[in-house]
């Protein structure tokens, strides 16, 4: 086994070791969301803590875990007896994204439960995570069958699995912790709010730092285990304090005030629930407990507010998590602390005092990057400094006119007309269904009918590799005409492997919706700029709660250019769409083009995801862009090719005025799709109702339109 990175050795980041630590003291806080970019020690710091972690009491050759003080009644490998128990180290157990539903919550031996009665049951990731932490990298990235499990087991301690009609559970309490890199899409609600703490994670932009992030990995890998037996001293110093908290915490007091301060903040933060309000008292005892204290103060309960807020103020996955804290202060100033009762004074933290540690360089050091790699960084927030420090922008649109990563503008000549500012885009709606026709397998979502791991049941079929949903019927159907010839003799039948069925069923997947938006002269009305705007980032919106991807195509001037590349972070698309600007030349067939070019690469990339485009246009085409030719004839030549391929599309018309010249209904006529209304996409408007975008193709130049009233 190789040796973990120390947790003490891993520089900068406060508040993510902070938040861990007090985990560790109180499990009862709920588990950490860290969020942040690649290479910022998230994975580093997290495993390094279950070697902070006291050792557990468990009953011996219990798979479960079961305390011996207390041994769970319905334990699987129960009942135990009353006798001595052993010791062993915390466990640290990793769910992988891509885990089945039987490596979590356990499998049952199907052929063994019909056959003979047995509940021959295989453990999985909940009964290892017992007692102990399950970390999930990329949880942002989960199915939501996984989610779902998780939040059954988080809210009940417990893990049931079922298999028709045979019954196993065991106890599962753990601590939940999970990194997410924000870039590549944001967590469902439901399991955000189950997390206790929340830690956005930064590179650190200050040199001396980054030089001892590189220096102590370069160290590390080197010399695995002389390195960490340089930091044995004060990796037993921090977990004997986490021991000591823990012995501390029952005598905490959380006075009127404390509760007073914590309800007024989760009150004045307009949080929903009062889950936050139980998690910031738990946090802020846990503090006290850290810091050697038998009383809240204002300071912890500030602490805890900065920790278990910010994500849960969002109201949509457009806002950004954070906290005003000067409204902070002001809220928590109306209540004045009360007079502590002989507490001791607080020992220093070694979390966050900057004492020289084995290797040189500041104590509180940042770690080595998730991967191992030297671009680990420390949560100090960007400071001052000389050309080493500048960061190229974040977005392309930002980068100055000379920079390589600027995207080259078209000159007013080529643009046809001025460019004008960006406006911001109206209120979002709840917009009506779009979905693509026909049956997928893509990746579970919300959108389209698929045939997915969960879902109705709709047929049975012989298992492929492990049988996971029983078809129960067909098993029985398929076994019974054997009966006689394999000696049946008593009441129960006679089971075999080949007789075994597995259900087929059908739910929703999620697509890849690319957005391909007209930013041209003709568009360029504010008012209406901004309708489509509002229009396109209500579409987002449904993208996100229907699990899609989604990508960005903008056509202007002389050119199209993919503004975003097809990505599970529905919030990066907005933050392009807000900042688009406006005017020039309209070259329809060229953004349809690159909608095309977009679609074959992702084909490749994923096989399995089926797209829908979604063209927002008024229909006009008054540019060619580098092609050349008839502009209207390039549109007809690239809406068909679309078509050809079978890609699915909607046409928002976004044309205005008492006079209309019905182009975009003859776009998505060529591309064999139905055109709707910015009025019309509404859920509340009384006009037609888009359900299925159907794509019907003969040959690229004979197309059929269908649509659903």
């Amino acid at each position: 086994m190789s040796t973990p990175y120390p947790f003490t050795a891993v520089v900068g980041q406060t508040d993510l070791r902070l938040a861990l630590l007090l985990n560790a003291v109180s499990p009862a806080v709920g588990g950490v969301l860290v969020r942040g970019e690649k290479g910022t020690a998230k994975s580093t710091a997290v495993r390094a803590l279950s070697a902070l972690l006291p050792q557990v009491d468990v009953v011996p050759g219990c798979r479960f875990s079961c305390a011996p003080a207390a041994p769970d009644p319905d334990c699987p490998d129960g009942p135990h007896g009353a006798g001595p128990g052993g010791a062993r180290p915390a466990r640290m157990v990793e769910l992988p994204v891509g885990a089945s539903e039987d490596r979590l919550v356990g499998a049952l031996d199907i052929e063994r439960a019909l056959a003979e009665g047995v509940k021959a049951f295989e453990p999985g990731l909940l009964a290892d995570a017992h007692r102990g932490i399950l970390y999930v990298d990329e949880v942002n990235l989960l199915h939501d069958h996984l989610i779902d499990l998780l939040l059954d087991a988080a809210a009940m301690g417990a893990s049931y699995v079922e298999r028709e009609g045979v019954s196993v559970r065991h106890a599962a309490r753990f601590l939940l912790v999970g990194t997410m890199n924000p870039e590549e899409g944001e967590l469902r609600p439901q399991l955000l709010d189950r997390f206790g703490l929340t830690v956005e994670v930064a590179a650190s932009r200050e040199p001396a730092q980054r030089v001892e992030v590189v220096r102590r990995r370069l160290s590390y890998e080197d010399d695995p285990a002389g390195f960490a037996a340089r930091w044995s001293g004060d990796e037993n110093e921090v977990r004997a304090r986490v021991v000591a908290a823990r012995a501390l915490l029952p005598q905490v007091r959380l006075g009127d005030n404390a509760l007073l301060q914590i309800a007024a903040t989760c009150a004045g933060f307009e949080v929903d629930g009062m889950r936050a309000d139980i998690v910031m008292a738990r946090t802020a005892t846990a503090l006290a407990a850290w810091a050697g204290r038998t009383a809240v103060l204002k300071e912890d309960v500030r602490q805890a507010a900065l920790l278990a807020l910010p994500h849960r103020r969002r109201r949509n996955p457009f806002d950004a998590p954070g906290l005003d804290e000067d409204k902070l202060d002001e809220i928590l100033d109306r209540f004045p602390d009360e007079e502590p009762e002989n507490d001791p004074d607080p020992e220093p933290d070694p979390g966050t005092d900057p004492e020289p540690g084995p290797d040189g360089g500041p104590e509180n050091p940042q770690g080595p990057d998730d991967g191992g790699g030297p671009d680990g960084g420390g949560g100090v927030p960007p400071q001052g400094g000389g050309p080493q420090d500048a960061q190229p922008p974040a977005d392309p649109a930002e980068a100055p006119a000379d920079s390589p990563e600027a995207p080259r503008q078209p000159s007013a000549q080529e643009d046809g007309g001025p460019e004008q500012a960006a406006v911001r885009a109206a209120e979002p709606f709840r917009t009506k269904m779009l979905s693509v026709p026909g049956l997928g397998e893509g990746a579970a979502g919300r959108r389209s009918r698929a045939r997915t791991a969960h879902g109705r049941t709709t047929g049975a079929q012989r298992p492929r590799g492990q049988l996971t949903k029983l078809h129960l019927a067909a098993t029985v159907h398929a076994a019974a005409p054997h009966q006689k010839a394999r000696g049946r003799a008593g009441r129960g039948l006679v089971i075999r492997k080949d007789d075994l069925r597995q259900a087929t069923r059908e739910g929703r997947e999620g697509n890849l919706v690319l957005f391909v938006v007209d930013a041209s002269g003709s568009m360029a009305a504010r008012q209406r700029m901004s309708a489509v705007k509002g229009a396109v980032l209500s579409l987002l919106l449904d993208a996100y709660q229907r699990r899609d991807k989604v990508g960005l195509v903008t056509f202007r001037g002389a050119a199209a250019q993919l503004a975003l590349p097809p990505t599970s972070s529905v919030d990066a698309a907005a933050a392009r769409l807000e900042k688009l600007p406006t005017g020039g030349r309209t070259p329809l067939g060229s953004g349809l083009l690159k909608a095309h070019e977009v679609l074959r690469i992702e084909r490749l990339r994923d096989p399995s995801r089926r797209p829908l485009l979604v063209v927002v246009t008024d229909g006009r085409a008054t540019s060619a862009g580098a092609v050349g030719g008839d502009p209207r004839e390039l549109t007809t030549r690239s809406a068909r090719l679309l078509a050809a391929d079978g890609v699915a599309s909607v046409v928002v018309d976004c044309e205005s005025g008492p006079v209309r010249l019905g182009l975009a209904g003859a776009l998505a006529a060529d591309l064999g799709g139905p055109a709707v209304t910015l009025d019309g996409l509404r859920a509340d408007s009384l006009a037609g109702l888009v359900k299925d975008v159907r794509t019907a193709v003969t040959t690229p130049a004979s197309h059929t339109t269908r649509r659903a009233a």
